[in-house]
């Protein structure tokens, strides 16, 4: 059956032009949804506007959505793609495919513009100058390669600028380090170590063997065995290490591997890193809510994974044959400087590593349907427990941190579908408290959240959790009722068990009922409530850690007027603290650099005060 198109879109579309360009849908409200590139706008176009019917009810619900659209034509189908990219990058339309930022997995960053460079553990890849290693598949693995390198390589783990400390750190005395943070070290003996990690970090693990094998050789016809030794000791750890890799071709190519795999309305694009022959590593992207067909699925992830900067092996294998494999070659060759060649093989050892790609993207979707299948049943079984009129889709949880009343701070954590959207989350600086009151810090959290709760951008829960008992839970009652929000949403406190008392389980507790709601015979709906708790405060915690060191590190002179950051750290390193400063003359301040009479005055008269 035809699906009904509107006419006045079918209209608009009978005047789409035969040339290459950028499509554009957009909403009722005018909002942008999808944006997508086409050699042919006309015949694109037509596969939304001109066809018998869509190929899925979720495609054809996308569909329905559009309203207008507007096209832009361009002069080649490259043009069309490098701006189809730039738009998506500006608007972010819903139905696009877009690498989010909520899963970056770890990858390991060299600074190269620094003169001694370091390795640090980055999620975001920046065009900065750094050479940048991975991805890896979490972090545990990259703090492991990091920790093998540590021990084999001398590398500074500190960030302190050269000539900067009076005495080396202890990794200097483990001989871990050559600790150019306090002593001379030549720049060619430290950049050659460098070369070394890249080599490493690069999959080049049998090269680098073979240049310290030659070196080891070299060193000791000419006797100096003390350094050969150093040398072996380096070639034995990489050597371990090398035993552990795994090798999946044998021709010791570069290579990334591409597949994809769809079940229901999610897909899963899985990434294997082939460097020198051996595996390094796999990661996984997960691609929902998309208008996308799996040719372009596969395109946009080529574009924007290689956006960064990121290494960009010489052959790149993918599961799907894509329209604008020649075109994206062009680009990725234009980045890395040499030809980068993009096949889909069906035959062979290629073939394989494609294969295995794609077993490992089916296994990982499967895996994460089935998890999100049993937060379903949780939500349902939870709606029911509870007594909810609603699925409870959207969870939010808040709880309060402080010491002694120091730094009041409250956290809000969300669970959308069962999992947390850390995106939503929401940090609060209680402003109106004095004193350890969690009840009144509570109080102005929740004004502060649903205050203007006719605010879109943040939508009302489905529940409401406190962190705390009945006294917690009567203070958002009255919040919500203040607010004339009382049968919005559902509301629970959730408390710790009393072990004093012999308590066996924390204690769910909702408004009106005097009991705790019995969850003994639901330990996994007990778990889930715990476990959004416990996010709640984490994050609550972590938050009031920054803000306790935040004013730990705040001197005597940061409230006086005229003296800024820039003076501040001049009189600080001029005279190595506020007693010696406080002790000093007036005529010695006046003589730095910046100072006059009036500040110096105002600097003595606040500090013989405090």
């Amino acid at each position: 059956m035809k699906e009904p198109v509107p006419s006045q879109l079918f209209e608009k579309w009978k005047g789409v032009p035969d040339k290459p360009g950028v499509y554009v849908m957009k909403d009722a409200k005018g909002k942008i949804i999808y944006i997508g590139k086409a050699l042919n706008l006309k015949k694109r176009t037509a596969s939304y506007f001109n066809r018998s019917e869509q190929p899925d009810p979720k495609t054809s619900a996308m569909v329905g959505r559009i309203f207008q659209f507007d096209t832009i034509v361009t002069d080649s189908e490259k043009e069309a793609l490098i701006l189809e990219s730039n738009l998506i990058k500006r608007y972010r339309p819903k139905y696009n495919v877009i690498l989010k930022d909520g899963k970056r997995y770890p990858s390991i960053c060299i600074n190269l513009e620094n003169p001694f460079p370091f390795l640090s553990i980055v999620r975001k890849i920046e065009n900065n100058g750094s050479a940048y290693f991975g991805p890896y598949s979490s972090s545990a693995a990259v703090s492991q390669t990091i920790k093998m390198i540590n021990k084999t390589f001398k590398l500074r783990k500190c960030r302190t600028q050269q000539s900067k400390r009076k005495r080396p750190c202890l990794y200097y005395q483990m001989n871990e380090c050559l600790a150019p943070c306090c002593f001379e070290v030549p720049h060619e003996t430290y950049h050659k170590m460098v070369e070394e990690v890249m080599l490493f970090l690069n999959g080049r693990t049998p090269n680098l063997m073979n240049q310290l094998k030659a070196e080891m050789k070299q060193l000791s016809e000419q006797q100096k065995y003390e350094q050969a030794a150093v040398i072996r000791d380096k070639f034995f750890s990489l050597q371990k290490t090398l035993e552990k890799q795994i090798i999946v071709s044998n021709d010791f190519q570069d290579r990334d591997v591409i597949a994809l795999a769809e079940e229901e309305d999610l897909s899963m694009i899985t990434l294997i890193i082939v460097r020198g022959g051996f595996l390094l590593g796999t990661s996984h992207y997960e691609i929902s809510e998309t208008m996308a067909t799996r040719e372009e699925k596969i395109e946009t992830f080529l574009k924007q994974y290689y956006e960064d900067d990121r290494f960009i092996p010489k052959e790149i294998l993918i599961s799907e044959p894509i329209e604008s494999k020649t075109i994206i070659e062009g680009i990725l060759k234009e980045r890395k400087g040499l030809k980068v060649t993009i096949s889909e093989p069906k035959k062979g050892q290629k073939a394989k590593l494609v294969k295995m790609a794609f077993v490992n993207s089916e296994k990982e979707l499967k895996e994460r349907i089935r998890a999100r299948t049993s937060r379903t049943d949780i939500l349902a079984r939870l709606q029911k427990k509870l007594g909810m009129e609603t699925c409870p889709r959207r969870i939010e949880c808040f709880d309060n941190s402080n010491i002694s009343g120091e730094s009041p701070v409250a956290g809000m954590v969300v669970f959308q579908n069962g999992f947390p959207e850390k995106s939503s989350y929401r940090k609060y600086k209680i402003r109106s408290v004095e004193g350890p009151d969690d009840y009144a810090s509570m109080y102005e959290v929740l004004q502060r959240r649903f205050r203007d709760h006719s605010d879109n951008r943040q939508p009302n829960p489905d529940l409401l959790i406190v962190d705390g008992g009945k006294g917690q839970l009567g203070i958002a009652v009255s919040v919500l009722w203040q607010l004339k929000l009382e049968n919005t949403f559902s509301i629970i406190g959730i408390a710790k068990k009393n072990q004093l008392t012999g308590e066996a389980q924390d204690k769910i507790y909702q408004p009106g009922r005097g009991n705790p709601v019995n969850l003994s015979q639901d330990g996994d709906l007990l778990l889930f409530l715990q476990q959004i708790r416990d996010e709640a405060h984490r994050f609550a915690i972590s938050f009031h850690r920054k803000q306790r060191v935040k004013n730990l590190v705040k001197s005597a002179i940061d409230d006086i007027p005229g003296i800024g950051p820039k003076r501040k750290k001049m009189l600080l390193k001029h005279f190595k603290s506020i007693k010696r400063i406080r002790a000093a003359d007036i005529s010695e301040i006046i003589e730095l650099p910046g100072m006059d009479e009036n500040i110096a005055k105002q600097l003595l008269q606040h500090l013989q005060k405090t």
